[in-house]
């Protein structure tokens, strides 16, 4: 079995970054052969309004290995990333593990946001931490979606990573039947960490990445992250982030009390960091997620979370029981309150979201990807 694997390599990596890296390791230990390929080409100087066409057309430049990739069973990339491959005979594999579309329906402008998230926005920007309060234009993200949708409808075989992500596709005209939801997992060694005891004096942790421009940090939620550690001063507060806007992250780091803080630490010494923090409550303040890795990754250290219904949260999250799904900023700081003021049901949601991260093992997925070519190979 003869793989390729199309996706783009990020200094920063991703989400998407990761969990590529994930499936191409695990399946050369099943045996199968799988090339990665990545484009070289990027057109440089172009207007704002063309930065989606030249995402596009960076993929298009994998034209030029065309005979070493259609040498290869399958053709699998991410989203749009093998669209210079639907012409051919060969089977394509698109893997959505969010869609653009997504962003685009849950993101708001400012001036639109929740009672008091709005008000951080406009903070931020009086301080010179942010730059503007929306994006100049949302022309190459619906660039990017339409290209997206037509990949999806010309692919031959969809993973899609949650059922959001498979009714986002459904919802743009692409076949319900070619789409198969596999869910993403999770590196081995997040389950390496000890079983440690929940801490007494609980923290408010947040994983993830928090984005850049404007519509990043809305869709990132870092507003409403902002409000809720805010809202409580006296408790001792954790963030691990991806971001290249070093202001923000120095703000964060200065200006919310009792906040530490750390930037792009290195993807394997993390489990470590919030393992220290067992017990405490974890927070996706995200407006859309397709699955969102960091939530399983802190639920596997025994984190307790409490989450807006994005991703993979509204399947596996049960009120009460392995964490909390929320659908307000008033009522994620009722349940942040709640959990603080509750430590032996605190101390059992935390032991039962551990046990629920143990589903997201990559053996899972892998087993389920295989299985899917093998059909295709039929």
């Amino acid at each position: 079995m003869k793989i390729a694997f199309i996706h783009s390599d990020k200094k920063i990596g991703t989400g998407a970054h990761f969990i590529n890296d994930l499936i191409a390791s695990k399946l050369r230990e099943k045996g199968a052969e799988v090339d990665n390929f990545y484009p070289q080409f990027l057109l440089t100087d172009t207007p704002i309004h063309f930065k989606g066409i030249n995402n596009i057309l960076f993929f298009y430049s994998l034209l030029e290995k065309r005979e070493e990739i259609l040498r290869h069973d399958i053709i699998q990339g991410t989203t749009y990333t093998p669209l210079a491959f639907l012409r051919f005979s060969k089977p394509v594999v698109s893997h959505f593990g969010s869609t653009t579309i997504g962003f685009l329906k849950a993101v708001p402008k400012t001036n639109h946001l929740e009672n008091g998230c709005s008000d951080v926005f406009f903070r931020l920007k009086q301080l010179g931490v942010i730059r503007e309060l929306n994006i100049k234009t949302r022309r190459p993200l619906n660039d990017i979606a339409s290209i997206e949708q037509y990949a999806a409808e010309r692919a031959d075989y969809i993973i899609a990573t949650s059922d959001i992500v498979k009714k986002d596709l459904i919802s743009v005209g692409v076949a319900a039947e070619k789409i198969e939801v596999i869910y993403n997992a999770i590196e081995d060694y997040w389950f390496e960490t000890p079983n440690n005891s929940p801490l007494t004096e609980p923290a408010i942790v947040f994983l993830g990445r928090i984005g850049e421009d404007p519509f990043t940090l809305k869709l990132k939620g870092v507003d409403r992250l902002i409000w809720l550690f805010e809202r409580f001063p006296e408790v001792k507060k954790f963030s691990v982030v991806m971001s290249r806007n070093k202001k923000l992250v120095q703000w964060m780091k200065n200006n919310i009390p009792n906040h530490s803080i750390i930037a792009n630490a290195v993807k394997d010494t993390i489990p470590s960091l919030l393992n220290q923090h067992t017990g405490g409550i974890a927070l996706l303040t995200s407006r859309y997620e397709g699955f969102s890795l960091s939530l399983i990754e802190t639920m596997s250290q025994g984190l307790v979370p409490i989450s807006f219904s994005v991703g993979i949260a509204p399947e596996i999250i049960r009120n009460g029981e392995n964490g909390f799904v929320v659908r307000t900023i008033e009522e994620a700081e009722e349940k942040i309150k709640l959990l603080l003021n509750d430590a032996a049901l605190r101390h059992r949601l935390a032991l039962a979201a551990r046990e629920t991260a143990k589903q997201f093992k990559s053996d899972t997925m892998i087993e389920k990807i295989f299985a899917l070519y093998k059909r295709i190979l039929k």
